[in-house]
Parts: structure tokens; sequence; C-alpha cells
């Protein structure tokens, strides 16, 4: 994240807008992928697809360090997606839910 940028918080929440309203007009798995490898450095895209894999793996209920076994993230990270899951802003739980739905 840049620390030193003259972006006003009102550019940057419309910037963030603009992100969303595009990933939400992606309309296949092909594209979302496109999209994401174009947008983001292999780092950034292994990042978040590890994060996912650490949701996943708490919603079966592994305990930190089988999880931490089996995805190779550090059970800082693992601790901080599980907080998330339970007090952060909703997204990793309404993805969850929806996917329960349609799985």
């Amino acid at each position: 994240m840049k620390t030193n940028r003259p972006v006003t918080l009102r550019q940057e929440q419309q910037h963030e807008r603009a992100l969303c309203t595009a990933i939400l007009a992606l309309r296949s798995l092909e594209e979302c992928r496109s999209f994401f490898r174009d947008l983001c450095t292999p780092a950034e895209l292994q990042a978040m697809a590890d994060r996912w894999a650490v949701v996943e793996l708490l919603e079966r209920g592994l305990p930190y360090r089988e999880i931490h076994k089996q995805t190779g993230v550090s059970v800082t990270t693992i601790g901080r997606v599980a907080r998330y899951l339970i007090l952060g802003n909703g997204g990793y739980r309404a993805v969850t839910e929806r996917l329960k739905l349609n799985g």
C-alpha cells in the first residue's frame, strides 16, 4: 500500500467502488481468472488464494496448526483470517454462505 500519495479519502473510496463494480461485471470463471491475473502480481494472487483456502479450512473446523501444515500459511495469517471471518466486514461470511446454498 502506498503511504505517500496525493489521493484524497474520497478519491480512494471512488477507486475502490470502481474496482468492485468492475469485478461485478465479470461473467465467467475464465473472465474472473484473467482479470485477476492482469490486476495482481503472482504473489498478490497467491496471497489471496491462500487466504481463501484458509477460510474454507476454518469453516471445516480444522485447527490452525493443521491448516498451516496443509497450506504453508503462517499461523499469524490464519489467525487474522479467522478474526475477519468472525469480526470483519462480512465479506468472507457472505461468500461462504452463498457457496453453501449453491454447493
